[in-house]
This record gives C-alpha cells, structure tokens and sequence, in this order.
C-alpha cells in the first residue's frame, strides 16, 4: 500500500511485518534487545523538547518534531509487531486497550460528567487509575530507572496522596535538629523537589533549562 495514497499507518504497518519476514536484523531482534533503541529515541525526542520555545510566534522546527515521534512510533511497532508473532497481541489490540483506557479516565470527556478545572480533572483521573490498579506499596509500579528528580516528585506525591506528608508538598527532609542547610545534600535536593511540586514546576525540566542557561552563558 502506497502510504500516500492509503492508510499510512496500515501501511507502515505492513511494511513493519515484511521487513521481519525479509530482514535478518529485524528478525533477530527481541523485545529485550529493542529496549535500548526505546531509551535512545525517547532521549533524543526530549532533547528536542527541551529547546522547544512555546512563546507565540517563536521558531521552532515541527518537521524535525515530526521525524523524532516517527521514530517513537517505529518502536511501538516494533514490539506490537514481535508480539503478533508470538500470538501475545496485536497493534489493534494496543490501540484497542488506550481508547478504552482514556474513555475509563476522561468521564468529563466521553462520560457527561463535569469537567472542572485542571486539577479537579487530574485527581478523577488519579483517583480512577488507583481503582484499577490498587497498589501494595507507594513505589508499586514506578520504575526505578526513572531520572532521580522525576523519580523523587513522584515518590512525594503518592505520599502526599496518602496523607504521609507533613503537609501538602511539604516532605519531611531533615535527618536530625539543625537548619535545613545542615542537612545531607541528599535531603536539601528532595527538599527543593518538594518545593518545585508547591509551586506546580517539573523540576526536571527546571534542571534541563538552568544546565542550558548556563552553556548558552557560556558560549557553547
């Protein structure tokens, strides 16, 4: 199928299936050993984003924005296409899963329920996801490979969820008596996570654009 002319991602999809049939590089490979490339294309799309300006009028590059999502989307094909031929799954039954997974979440959207501000939107949201997968502990299902600062909001806000904070976006985070300077660097950085969640920042992404302030300071 000419993916000009047809269904572009039916045809991808195709084209996916002969390059396993015709390709002994794609047929070697496995889940296990296409989790590298998933890294690799999620890094470089983020690094994209990152220099992304979303001030009106501003330059940016959406082809490029383009290429990297496609690149994205070549992993998820991948995987979708390995699992058809183990008989696991299908893409349809991946697509199938995420529409009925965001109809569940989004009542304000496909349910005739109120919608609310943003944040009213967020808690039904989270507190469907907990319905559906209640969990054991407070880092049941969060990765540990996840960057520190991520890592650490997360952490904080389940807790925070369940009431095991001081207060809300507060963490306890010194070790002893003292001032907070005194505490480990450890405790002084998930302190500054807890701050970044009080004022509604990603303090990953304040991270990325203070080290990119300063190479640009600095001339490189």
């Amino acid at each position: 199928m000419d993916p000009a002319t047809g269904e572009p991602l039916v045809a991808f999809l195709a084209d996916m299936r002969r390059m396993r049939a015709e390709c002994d590089w794609k047929r070697g490979q496995t889940h296990r050993s296409l989790a590298r490339y998933l890294l690799e294309e999620t890094h470089e799309t983020l690094e994209l984003l990152d220099a992304w300006d979303e001030t009106p009028g501003a330059v940016n590059d959406p082809e490029h924005l383009s290429e990297e999502l496609g690149d994205l989307l070549l992993q998820v094909y991948f995987h979708a296409a390995i699992a058809e031929e183990r008989g696991d799954f299908t893409l349809d039954d991946v697509a199938r899963g995420l529409i009925a997974k965001m109809r569940r979440r989004n009542p304000h959207v496909f349910g005739g329920a109120e919608g609310g501000s943003a944040a009213e939107i967020n808690e039904v949201w989270q507190a469907i996801k907990a319905a559906e997968k209640p969990d054991s502990g407070v880092t049941s299902g969060l990765p540990m490979g996840l960057p520190a600062l991520l890592y650490a909001d997360k952490v904080l806000d389940r807790l925070d969820r369940r009431g095991l904070l001081a207060g809300s976006g507060e963490a306890a985070t010194e070790s002893g008596p003292g001032p907070v300077a005194e505490a480990p660097l450890g405790d002084r950085l998930l302190a500054l996570v807890a701050e970044a969640r009080a004022a509604g920042v990603d303090p990953e992404q304040e991270l990325r654009d203070a080290v990119r302030r300063l190479l640009e300071a600095a001339g490189d």
